[in-house]
């Protein structure tokens, strides 16, 4: 028997930990493998003890960052020490974009030459691309989840990028029939600092839509950790809330006429799932500077942004506006026009994601992995 491939991957969120788990299965297939880092309930269901709870790094916004800032210091500097305490083979760091370039910044700082790889590349294409060029030292490949990707980085001078899908176009097959009527998803994330922003929009939606004669309910698919604290914030909404975790909400996904959420990669899985949705963000006061430095409105939902047009109508707010406006979602539960434009965009989303583009074909994430794995590792694998 061959030596194991020692892989440490870091996810700092569930949508991260669902692609580590997927990265690790499939590597799995090909190599003995041995696994460290950090990650969640799924990174850790294929073998991963984790150095310290998942939700340490589940920030977004400045706002949240800097209330956490000494937290997630101390964790940059205890990740980054195991990487070079341990020397693994290879090290995925998977999205959460600023963590991860902060331990690359200092594993490399520290001389270490173990290939670094991003899974999930960083919006160069929607907010400063002159960061694509800085991060040829830090990785050695980065794993795109959008087709169009690859080029981008290219372009920008960024390091080499490979299309490696998303397991949602396998993992979401997408519902062959449409039900009439069924609970509306709402999807306020799962970091602290965007429920605090995104749960006052939700309950405005349960006030303007629990007497809709589609809506039957409504159901926030969650994690298990976050129960205690929905729970307690949708004790007092003015209709009940399911809260589904585990294979329940599966269930909750097939049954829903639609889906209100955040913006993520959960938009991504919702198209696969053939589920119409409106996106949201409520931005912090940070980042709504930063969209008027822009000038101009950053589409947020991936179906819009593979297909480049408006396929998913957005609301974007800031913290300070009140969000009451939810025209687009009383919109598409009452036009099917509405509802089947998108489910059209849904198909031409599952194309790409399938194949990728012509200059950027699909690639097989654990071959991309594996390409910088070394040479006595591979051997009859």
């Amino acid at each position: 028997m061959s030596d194991p491939l020692r892989l440490f991957v870091l996810a700092g969120e569930a949508s991260g930990d669902r692609l580590g788990s997927d990265m690790v299965r499939r590597l799995k297939q090909r190599v003995t493998l041995e696994v460290s880092g950090v990650g969640g309930p799924e990174l850790e269901a294929e073998g991963l003890k984790s150095l310290f709870p998942m939700s340490d790094l589940a920030v977004m916004g400045w706002s949240d960052v800097l209330r956490r800032l000494p937290l997630l210091l101390w964790r940059v500097r205890q990740v980054a020490n195991a990487i070079i305490r341990s020397r693994p083979d290879l090290v995925v760091l998977i999205d959460s974009q600023v963590f991860s370039k902060a331990v690359a910044q200092r594993v490399r700082k520290a001389g270490l030459t173990t290939p670094i790889l991003l899974y999930v590349a960083p919006t160069v294409w929607a907010w400063r691309p002159e960061r694509a060029p800085a991060l040829r030292g830090l990785f050695d490949e980065v794993l795109a989840i959008l087709p169009f990707e690859p080029q981008v980085m290219t372009q920008l001078g960024g390091p080499q990028t490979h299309f490696v899908g998303h397991p949602a176009a396998t993992r979401f097959p997408g519902r062959s029939e449409m039900p009439d009527s069924g609970p509306l998803l709402l999807l306020p994330g799962s970091r602290r600092g965007e429920l605090r922003r995104h749960l006052p929009l939700m309950r405005s939606a349960v006030e303007q839509f629990h007497n809709h004669p589609r809506v039957t309910g409504f159901a926030i698919p969650t994690l298990e950790s976050l129960v205690p604290v929905l729970r307690k914030e949708v004790a007092d909404w003015p209709a009940p809330v399911a809260l589904v975790t585990g294979e329940a909400r599966r269930e909750a996904w097939n049954a829903a006429i639609a889906a209100f959420a955040v913006s993520g990669t959960v938009t991504l899985e919702l198209a696969m799932s053939r589920i119409q949705m409106v996106v949201t963000y409520v931005a912090d006061s940070h980042q709504a500077r930063n969209y008027d430095k822009l000038g101009h409105t950053v589409t947020l939902a991936l179906p819009s942004i593979i297909l480049g047009r408006d396929a998913v109508p957005e609301l974007q707010l800031r913290s300070s506006e009140p969000p009451h406006d939810l025209s687009a979602l009383r919109a598409l539960l009452d036009d099917p026009a509405i509802a089947a434009a998108q489910l059209a965009a849904f198909e031409e989303v599952r194309t790409l994601m399938q194949k990728g583009a012509p200059e950027a074909p699909l690639a097989d994430v654990a071959d991309r992995v594996l390409a910088h794995a070394p040479q006595r590792l591979l051997i009859g694998s």
